[in-house]
């Protein structure tokens, strides 16, 4: 069922049979899905910064306040997609390398669902259990 010549739908991605995990059209699949991601978030990026150099004065400090509060907004939500930015580098070099798809801790297979949730999850649902209630423990 390999669609080399026009991308995979998720549909056809999921009728796949397990034997089929992580193969060429699905590696094609996921890089193209994790390089869109990327490039929107530099878009956005490079719009933040455009809009942040926009420097408005305002008269009224009410309106001086609220610019100042959307523009901590703008920066917290460029901060959480910077981290993001680098787990998506990080799952293309895992792609490349051969190692997306696969558990980092266990070596077992992600599963197609949860890469289509999260493309960027480096571990088994199982997995990913395990190291929330570790956090929770230490905290």
């Amino acid at each position: 069922m390999p669609t080399s010549s026009k991308p995979l739908t998720e549909a056809e991605l999921l009728k796949m049979p397990a034997s089929a995990y992580m193969n060429a059209d699905q590696l094609a699949f996921f890089r193209s899905r994790l390089e869109a991601l990327r490039d929107e978030m530099l878009s956005n990026a490079a719009n933040t910064g455009a809009a942040l150099k926009e420097n408005e004065n305002f008269a009224d400090p009410n309106d001086r306040a609220s610019m100042e509060e959307e523009h901590m907004l703008e920066q917290r939500v460029r901060d959480r997609e910077r981290k993001q930015l680098k787990k998506i580098n990080s799952a293309l070099k895992r792609i490349d390398s051969g190692e997306y798809g696969w558990c980092e801790e266990t070596g077992d297979p992600i599963g197609l669902p949860r890469l289509l949730a999260r493309p960027t999850a480096e571990y088994s649902i199982e997995a990913q259990e395990r190291h929330e209630m570790m956090e929770k423990l230490r905290a």
